[in-house]
């Protein structure tokens, strides 16, 4: 039980990064969520949104982050 309390800390300390980042970006101008390749479809009644070119930024970033992560730790 004490690496699952563990594990959930961890979590959130990561979603209170991800979250203090979006913040900080959005303060510096750079245009997540205004990428080119997200969508916005705009109907008489119905809009929808689907940020495909900022989720493969994060993608890309997260996924170099965690390889040097494990080059580090070994």
């Amino acid at each position: 039980m004490n690496e699952a309390g563990k594990f959930l800390i961890g979590i959130g300390l990561l979603v209170v990064l991800i979250g203090v980042f979006v913040l900080v970006a959005g303060r510096f101008g750079l245009p997540l969520g205004r990428l080119p390749g997200d969508f916005a479809f705009r109907g008489k009644h119905v809009s929808v949104y689907f940020p495909l070119g900022t989720c493969i930024l994060i993608s890309v970033v997260l996924t170099l982050v965690l390889y040097l992560l494990s080059k580090f730790r070994g």
